[in-house]
C-alpha cells in the first residue's frame, strides 16, 4: 500500500527544480531581447557606426540572402564536417587516455608531464608545425581540432578515474573482482560525470580550434568566410558568422550541460 505522505512530498520535491528552469528560461530570454533592442537602437541611431557594428535587422538580413542564396551553406557544412570529426576522434582517444592513465600509476607517471606541458600550451603556437606535418587541407584542420578537444576530455576522464572512492574498490575487490572488473563495473561508471563534463569543455573549446584553423589556411568554413568579410568591412557577414557560431556553442553546451546534470549523482 503506498504511502500518501511520500506521494504528496514528491511533488511538491520537483516544484523548485521547475521553477529554476522556469526562472533560467525566462531570464534568459528577457535579457537576450534586451540586448538585441540595445544592439538594434544604437546602431539605428547613430551610436555606434555601422562599419564598427551592424544592426540587428541588416545582420538578420544578410542571414536570410546567405540561407536563400545558398553562399553560406557551403561554409556551415565545410566547418561542420571538421568540428565533428575531429571532435570525435579527440573524445575517444582523450577518454581511452585518460582512462589507461588513471587506472596505472606506472602510466600515470609518464604521462602526467607530457598532458601537463601540452594543456597549458596555446593552440595556435602549434599551428607552423602542423602546417608542416599535415600541409594546409583537411588533415591538418581534423588534427587541429582533435587536439583543441582531446586535452580537455583527458584531464577530465583521467580526475575522474582518480577520483574513484577506494573503499568501493577495495570491497570489489574482497570479493574476487579482478582488474578489469574492477574497472568496468566500479571505476568507469565513477568517471561517467566527469567525462561529460570534459566533453561539454571540449566542445566549445574544438569549436574555437576549427574557426582558428580556418583562419589560417582554408578556403572555405565560417572561419574563413568571417575572414574574408572583415577584410572587406562587411561587417553583417562577419556578425553572421559571430552569430552562427555562438548559437552552435550556446546549442550544443546546453545539451551536454544537461546530460552532464543527469549523471551529477554519480559523482564521487
Amino acid at each position: 500500500m503506498s504511502d500518501p505522505t511520500s506521494a504528496a512530498v514528491q511533488p511538491l520535491a520537483r516544484r523548485p527544480a521547475r521553477r529554476f528552469v522556469s526562472e533560467r528560461l525566462i531570464l534568459g530570454v528577457a535579457f537576450t531581447i534586451l540586448v538585441l533592442a540595445v544592439w538594434e537602437a544604437v546602431t539605428r541611431l547613430g551610436i555606434v557606426r555601422p562599419i564598427f557594428l551592424a544592426s540587428f535587422s541588416n545582420v538578420m538580413i544578410e542571414l536570410w540572402e546567405g540561407i536563400t542564396e545558398g553562399w553560406l551553406w557551403p561554409h556551415v557544412r565545410a566547418t561542420a564536417f571538421v568540428w565533428v570529426i575531429g571532435y570525435v576522434l579527440g573524445a575517444i582517444a582523450g577518454i581511452a587516455f585518460g582512462i589507461l592513465a588513471g587506472a596505472s600509476r606506472r602510466a600515470s607517471y609518464v604521462a602526467d608531464p607530457w598532458l601537463n606541458a601540452v594543456y597549458v600550451m596555446p593552440d595556435i603556437a602549434l599551428v607552423p608545425i602542423f602546417i608542416i606535418w599535415f600541409g594546409i587541407g583537411l588533415e591538418f584542420k581534423v588534427w587541429f581540432v582533435f587536439l583543441s578537444g582531446f586535452f580537455f576530455v583527458a584531464v577530465n576522464t583521467l580526475s575522474g578515474v582518480r577520483a574513484t572512492e577506494g573503499r568501493y574498490v577495495t570491497v570489489a575487490r574482497s570479493f574476487g573482482a579482478r582488474r578489469m572488473k574492477v574497472l568496468r563495473t566500479v571505476i568507469l561508471p565513477g568517471s561517467v560525470p566527469y567525462v561529460i563534463t570534459g566533453l561539454r569543455q571540449a566542445a566549445g573549446r574544438s569549436l574555437v580550434g576549427v574557426v582558428a584553423a580556418e583562419f589560417v589556411a582554408s578556403n572555405e568554413g565560417i572561419g574563413f568566410m568571417t575572414s574574408v568579410a572583415g577584410q572587406t568591412f562587411n561587417t553583417p557577414r562577419v556578425m553572421v558568422g559571430i552569430l552562427i557560431l555562438a548559437l552552435t556553442g550556446v546549442i550544443v553546451t546546453e545539451i551536454l550541460g544537461r546530460i552532464e546534470h543527469r549523471f551529477d549523482a554519480w559523482r564521487a
